[in-house]
C-alpha cells in the first residue's frame, strides 16, 4: 500500500520500522502527516481482519494532522506490516509498546477503532504515563459477550473454515457483502480500499485472534472492571447501528471512566471515520 491509498495530495509520508514483538522482530508499515508539535503525537489503532491504516484512517490521517503529528500503522498481518507466528490481545499490545518505542514516543494519545480501540485501552491501563488521552472507537474490550460469539466459535472449528475466511477476503464480491453487514451503506471508495488493503494474511490473524479471544463463557479481553482506573480524558464515539459491538458498551463505559464523554453516530455502524469522515474528524479534532 502507498500513500496514493489516502486523500489525494496531503502531506502524508510512510515508512517501515523493526520492533520486537516477544521474541520475534517484524517490520511495520507506517504512515505519517503533520508537522512536529510540543504536544504528543497522535498514534491511530485501525481493527482486525477488514481492516488496516490506509482503510480506517484515511481521510482522518490527514484531517487530524493540522496541529499535531499523526501516525497510523499497519498492524502484524494486515496491510504492509510482516506477520507473526501468532496473533492475540497481548501480542499486539507488544507491537503497539515497540511502534512507540522505535519512533522514540515518549507520550501519545491513543485512537483506537474496534480492536484497536481495545488494545488503546488496554495499553492505557498497562503504561498511563505514556498516553495523554484515548478515543475510543466502536472499541473492543468494553463487553462480557457479544450476541454472535456462541455462532462465531462453532464457525472457528469447523474443519477447512481458515481456507474459507481467506478466500472470501480475497474476493471482492465477498469483501463488499461483509461490509455491507457491519457498515451503514458503505461507499464505493470505501469498498474499494478494504479490498485493495485485505487479503488472506488478515483472515489467518483475525481467525487466531478470534480462537485467543472467544471463551466457553464469553470474551476473553473485557476491561469493565477496570475503567474506573482510567483517569485520562476519553472520549466514546459509537455508530448507533453498530451490529457487532452494542452502543450500550460505550454508553456504559461513559459512565465508568471519571473523565469521559460519549458521541453517538445515528445511522452508522461499525465504521464511523469511513461511514461520516467529516463529522468524525471534527468531533474527534476538537477533543485533541
Amino acid at each position: 500500500m502507498t500513500t496514493e491509498a489516502l486523500d489525494a495530495n496531503s502531506d502524508v509520508t510512510s515508512g517501515t520500522v523493526t520492533v520486537e514483538v516477544g521474541d520475534e522482530r517484524v517490520g511495520l508499515r507506517y504512515f505519517a502527516a503533520g508537522e512536529e508539535h510540543e504536544g504528543p503525537p497522535v498514534v491511530l489503532l485501525h481493527g482486525i481482519g477488514l481492516d488496516a491504516a490506509t482503510v480506517s484512517w484515511r481521510h482522518a490521517l490527514p484531517a487530524l494532522a493540522d496541529d499535531r503529528r499523526v501516525f497510523a500503522f499497519d498492524f502484524p498481518g494486515h496491510g504492509e506490516s510482516d506477520h507473526l507466528r501468532s496473533y492475540t490481545h497481548q501480542r499486539y499490545l507488544e507491537t503497539l509498546d515497540g511502534f512507540l518505542g522505535a519512533l522514540d514516543i515518549d507520550r501519545a494519545a491513543l485512537a483506537g477503532i474496534s480492536m484497536g480501540g481495545g488494545v488503546a485501552l488496554g495499553y492505557a491501563l498497562d503504561a498511563p504515563e505514556r498516553v495523554e488521552r484515548l478515543v475510543l472507537v466502536d472499541s473492543y474490550g468494553l463487553g462480557r459477550d457479544a450476541p454472535w460469539r456462541p455462532g462465531g466459535s462453532m464457525l472457528l472449528n469447523v474443519p477447512g473454515f481458515d481456507g474459507l475466511l481467506g478466500a472470501g477476503l480475497s474476493n471482492p464480491m465477498a469483501v463488499a457483502a461483509s461490509l455491507g453487514g457491519i457498515a451503514v451503506d458503505p461507499s464505493p471508495g470505501f469498498v474499494a480500499d478494504v479490498q485493495r488493503a485485505v487479503g488472506p494474511a488478515a483472515a489467518r490473524a483475525l481467525g487466531e485472534w478470534q480462537r485467543d479471544e472467544f471463551r466457553a463463557t464469553g470474551l476473553k479481553t473485557c476491561y469493565l472492571d477496570r475503567l474506573a482506573e482510567v483517569e485520562l480524558p476519553t472520549l466514546l464515539v459509537h455508530g448507533r447501528e453498530d451490529p457487532i459491538f452494542p452502543v450500550h458498551w460505550s454508553e456504559r463505559a461513559t459512565q465508568e471512566i471519571p473523565d469521559a464523554r460519549f458521541v453517538a453516530f445515528e445511522a452508522c455502524g461499525h465504521w464511523p471515520p469511513r461511514e461520516y469522515p467529516e463529522k468524525f474528524n471534527r468531533v474527534v479534532g476538537r477533543f485533541l
